[in-house]
């Protein structure tokens, strides 16, 4: 009988090993064209960012780490996804909410697919939890319909928000554990 309980566990180690490769090939494959987008300067509920196509994304921010991460530039309004060898994989602008996360180093917790209702009443999906700034929880995520209104004067929200393609992008690479630095 202990035959079959070898066979397994080298079938599960073989499984693991097998997905560890493919991870690896799937992180050094093609970049794709990144998405640069700047808020619009309008407060209306529909508004969006401006997308752009560019050959290549901004430069990510010195001083925001090393290897495969998620960059948030509060005062830039932007996001960038940096992969294992520190180039922005994806780059795009961001509304966010009325408290923000104080720059420093933080990991991926909590992942809600959603949809769900946020704090500002706008039904929201591709949650990504990553920290907690004056009792409001931090996350990234993207509004159902594709809006970002204002938020109601006031009220505290910690969601910064994206337009929804974006969203799936950010939702793919942020894993449970995936870095997460906040620059100014």
């Amino acid at each position: 009988m202990p035959a079959p309980k070898v066979w397994v566990t080298g079938l599960t180690v073989g499984a693991i090993a097998a997905v560890a490769v493919l991870a690896v090939q799937a992180d050094k494959g093609p970049k794709p064209d990144a998405v640069a987008s700047k808020p619009s300067a309008s407060a209306s509920a529909g508004a969006h960012p401006h997308a752009t196509r560019t050959k290549s994304p901004a430069a990510v921010p010195g001083g925001s780490g090393t290897g495969r991460r998620i960059v948030y530039s509060v005062g830039r309004k932007t996001v960038w996804l940096v992969d294992a060898s520190d180039a922005a994989r994806r780059t795009f602008a961001v509304w966010p909410g009325t408290v923000a996360p104080a720059p420093g180093a933080y990991t991926v917790g909590t992942r809600t697919e959603g949809p769900i209702t946020g704090s500002d009443g706008v039904k929201i999906e591709h949650i990504v939890y990553f920290s907690v700034s004056s009792g409001v929880n931090i996350a990234f995520s993207n509004a159902v319909d594709g809006t970002s209104p204002p938020p109601a004067s006031g009220t505290r929200t910690g969601g910064i928000r994206m337009r929804a393609a974006d969203g799936a992008a950010l939702w793919t690479f942020a894993t449970a554990g995936t870095k997460v630095t906040v620059v100014k």
